[in-house]
């Protein structure tokens, strides 16, 4: 299979007890404890896949920590599968001597799935007790983002994201493993850009393989060369359910708690060198790396003009996520000091069509996230449809070969990623749907990568194999396919009412943006 193969033994379906569609079963060995903080749809829907993947040495090799909210379901989990569960909620002042009650030490791992659990906390913790870690965001403990007396910069995830990186500059060489924000994105569409770099660059006339970069700087390098400016996370979800919908209603296909509040903070993204103007209410920050900047208005309230294959174009909303920022900051190219290569990064996400109807409601209700009474995250209730999650490569690509057709130079995307189906997902693991299923298997295989690395420090999904990752997950998330489209946000513009548009590069952030 790849590198992890060697910690791989053939399990048949017989033994797991369960049908797994087309799902290739393999397990790993594994000596330790598992703590599962947060019992939400992803929190639930990872547990199959560990009980199905792993074979334990211990006698109670999984527990699960939630808050009241999830009492019942994680009770009814917790028998099925006899994992012990303990309800409560983790707080800034209780986490320490809560976490003590379950005997974590070397080589045991804290999986965190939650909201409001302070993840860079939980790392000090977990650090100079030998235990691994891995989370799907950097979260804060509760009222960061709403917190008034700290600045939009403040409230971001790229201040997240850089007190992050100064605590993994603390740690000690050869510290445990502690992998941050590696869900479906961020995470799985980290590895999404690479692989589709490759692609890009395979389609190009050459007379010898293709190298694949095997450090930060060559694969910047190899981004400027291909003629990369702008990345969208693209996402369309097509999922749909016959639950009737009211105005207070926040139906979702994942966390309607983590959506809320990654859509009510300011919208972020990472800023190319192509950009020739900053946005009207744009801003930079005056700390970190400078790979980012953000808008002086929430994320649910921003739209931008994106594409996927099966979709077409779309309007999707530029919320906030931190691989807007890692990317762009990973794919930086320098020379000396001097920053002469940068891609724009940003997600670009079409939620299912009722939670685009409860977002239209937050701004009407001045993006207050306690307005909504009911607030379900729907996986055996959505009837069909699809999560086509990839990443959008836009620029000016080099002359290129399709089928047997010399393509010239010009404006061109590509998009690569999963086009995974409801009904698929569902066969494959319990407890998820074509959205969380690609957030459960990316977490699948970051954890078989720390079990494997386990002293390699605070890390994010851009450090990770990209390959290796990318066949774990492959065999949940398919199909993964790529096309190139001659798209581009100038498409019909204009011709009813006039726009400011850059006519010189369809690229331009201002053209891609909708409102």
């Amino acid at each position: 299979m790849n590198q992890l193969s060697e910690n791989f033994n053939t399990w048949s379906e017989s033994e797991s007890g369960e049908s797994h569609s087309d799902v290739s079963v393999e397990t790993f060995q594994y000596d330790g404890k598992i703590l599962i903080i947060g019992c939400g749809s992803i929190g639930l829907g990872i547990i199959p896949l560990l009980l199905r993947h792993i074979k334990f040495s211990n006698a109670t090799p999984i527990s699960i920590w939630t808050a009241e909210d999830r009492e019942q379901v994680a009770l009814e989990v917790g028998k099925k599968y006899n994992i012990p569960v303990v309800i409560g909620r983790l707080t800034e002042e209780n986490y320490r001597n809560n976490l003590e009650q379950f005997n974590l030490g070397q080589g045991d791992f804290i999986i965190n799935v939650s909201v409001d659990v302070g993840s860079l906390d939980l790392i000090r913790w977990c650090q100079p007790r030998g235990v691994l870690y891995l989370d799907t965001c950097i979260e804060p403990w509760p009222g960061t983002y709403t917190n008034p007396d700290l600045s939009i910069s403040k409230r971001s995830n790229y201040a997240l994201r850089e007190e992050a990186l100064e605590l993994a500059k603390t740690v000690p060489t050869n510290s445990p493993t502690a992998i941050l924000t590696h869900g479906a994105n961020p995470g799985m569409v980290s590895h999404f850009m690479k692989q589709a770099l490759l692609n890009i660059a395979e389609s190009l006339p050459h007379s010898s393989p293709i190298a694949v970069p095997t450090t930060r700087s060559g694969w910047a390098e190899l981004a400027m060369s291909l003629g990369v400016q702008a990345v969208h996370i693209s996402e369309r979800d097509t999922q749909y359910t016959n639950i009737p919908h009211t105005s207070s209603d926040f139906f979702n296909t994942w966390s309607v708690d983590g959506f809320l509040s990654e859509g009510c903070q300011p919208a972020e993204i990472g800023w190319g060198t192509h950009e020739k103007n900053l946005p009207p209410d744009g801003a930079r920050h005056d700390f970190g790396c400078g790979a980012a900047i953000y808008l002086n208005r929430p994320g649910a309230g921003t739209r931008v003009r994106s594409w996927t294959p099966r979709g077409g174009p779309h309007l999707g909303f530029l919320i906030t996520h931190s691989e807007a920022i890692s990317i762009a900051d990973y794919f930086t190219a320098k020379r000396g000091d001097e920053v002469v290569y940068r891609p724009t990064v940003h997600y670009a996400y079409r939620p299912c069509d009722t939670a685009v109807l409860a977002l239209e409601e937050l701004a009407v209700q001045n993006w207050d996230p306690d307005f909504f009474t009911t607030k379900k995250v729907m996986v055996d209730e959505v009837l069909d449809g699809n999560d086509d999650l990839g990443v959008l490569l836009m620029g000016t690509f080099p002359a290129r070969i399709e089928g047997a057709t010399r393509i010239p130079p010009k404006p061109y995307a590509y998009w690569y990623g999963s086009e995974l189906d409801a009904k698929t997902a569902r066969s494959r693991a319990e407890y998820n749907s074509a959205t969380t299923l690609q957030v459960t298997s990316a977490i699948l295989a970051a954890f078989f990568w720390a079990v494997k690395n386990p002293r390699q420090g605070i890390v994010e999904p851009e450090q990770l194999p990209f390959d290796e990752i990318l066949d774990v997950m492959e065999p949940y998330i398919a199909p993964i396919n790529g096309a190139f489209t001659d798209w581009n946000p100038l498409s019909g513009r204009g011709k009813l009412f006039p726009e400011s548009v850059d006519l010189t590069d369809p690229w331009q952030f201002k053209n891609l943006r909708f409102d």
